[in-house]
């Protein structure tokens, strides 16, 4: 059947992968560094991907392509909420260094000594993995959120006063974690009284993945929470919000 379905041009990708995440359906996925309609009739032709692709390399053709099986990919769609979860359950039950805990706050610990010209941890919780954080867990209670790239603590140097201090930290790739975390990072908002959040991206393209679950996140839990972007470039500044 003739029908509207999207087409990538792969000249144009930069292999961001957020395409990958926006597509509910599973239709898209990544080959060899670039984004690729993997199946035809998983395509709704609705075009979910467009919006979030930085190089304007998704467009919509009309062509011969199989009919949308809805069936199907609502199969698929529960068969990877599985497979995530059971992963998720593994990492989470299986190893002790994911067991969430509180960390005290350095003026609660005296006997903590910190070398001279060093900087204390603020880190005020474990696990920070978004893949790992319990959604209930006691410390997100009346907590200011923190979702966080990975990278940028590698970038930025002042990452722990400037962004962590006072604050619960959640981190997370959008890239290579290949997952979306709207669904679970509403759940969080949504379970408990968060204060604000502040959202620390890179300036790579692929990161503004993480902005957008972040906003997904927001819009999806029906609150009305204070929230800001600060964007770190590579050389490691603040480069805007």
């Amino acid at each position: 059947m003739k029908r509207q379905i999207i087409k990538i041009d792969e000249a144009k990708c930069n292999g961001c992968g957020l395409c990958v995440t926006a597509c509910h359906e599973g239709a898209i996925g990544m080959v060899n560094g670039k984004a690729k309609l993997l199946r035809d009739d998983y395509c709704d032709g609705l075009g979910n991907c467009l919006p979030v692709c930085p190089t304007g390399a998704i467009t919509f053709e009309e062509r011969e392509a199989a009919a949308y099986n809805e069936e199907e990919v609502k199969k698929n769609i529960q068969k990877k909420e599985e497979i995530k979860m059971e992963h998720e359950e593994k990492l989470a039950c299986g190893c002790p260094g994911s067991a969430s805990r509180s960390i005290k706050a350095r003026e609660e610990k005296p006997e903590v000594k910190v070398e001279a010209g060093s900087a204390p941890s603020e880190l005020r919780q474990w696990p920070v993995q978004l893949k790992l954080v319990p959604v209930n867990a006691p410390y997100f209670e009346n907590a200011h959120l923190l979702i966080a790239a990975d990278c940028a603590a590698y970038a930025y140097a002042s990452f722990h006063k400037d962004f962590i201090k006072n604050k619960v930290t959640v981190i997370g790739c959008p890239k290579l974690d290949n997952t979306d975390y709207s669904e679970k990072l509403a759940a969080i908002i949504k379970s408990n009284d968060i204060q604000s959040v502040t959202i620390v991206r890179m300036e790579v393209p692929c990161c503004g993945g993480l902005a957008e679950m972040a906003k997904q996140a927001l819009a999806q839990s029906g609150k009305m929470i204070p929230w800001n972007i600060k964007i770190i470039s590579i050389d490691g500044t603040i480069k805007g919000s």
